[in-house]
């Protein structure tokens, strides 16, 4: 069973160790250009699992949440783009601001927290993960939809 086998059913995970072998493992059969969104609540693992994909690029900066400049840049053996669009309340021409196209030079991963609230990419999304928090403080991560 693949990953996004496993995904389809939802994966657990009890640690944040969990979390990033499994974003590890999903980086490992990501296409070279790859669009993900992480929909979850706040503390539900998403900036965690960007993590996970760092590590298994590569990238030896640390990953940390961009909720205030809204992107991060990180070079490894692939590009990763990592967005929180939390904050973002207008969708209109954010793009052009945010200047996201000027970074995206191939081949990256463009991972979007908070996506409902981000503007229209020019790229199609590869997934749509869930991560939610489970009663006994676990997390599980769920494939909302695979699209390449």
């Amino acid at each position: 069973m693949n990953i996004f086998e496993k995904l389809e059913a939802g994966i657990s995970s009890l640690s944040a160790e969990e979390t990033e072998s499994i974003a590890a493992e999903i980086a490992a059969s990501l296409p070279e250009e790859a669009i993900l969104e992480l929909n979850g609540d706040l503390g539900s693992g998403k900036t965690t699992f960007v993590k996970g994909l760092a590590k298994a690029w590569n990238i030896q900066e640390l990953v940390t949440s961009p909720t205030f400049n809204i992107f991060n840049v990180y070079d490894g053996s692939r590009r990763l783009l990592h967005m929180d669009a939390y904050r973002l309340t207008s969708k209109e021409s954010v793009l052009e601001e945010l200047m996201l196209e000027d970074f995206a030079s191939p081949p990256f991963c463009l991972a979007i927290e908070w996506p409902e609230n981000s503007p229209a990419i020019p790229w199609p999304t590869t997934c749509a993960l869930r991560f939610s928090i489970q009663a006994d403080h676990s997390r599980t991560i769920q494939l909302e939809s695979e699209k390449s």
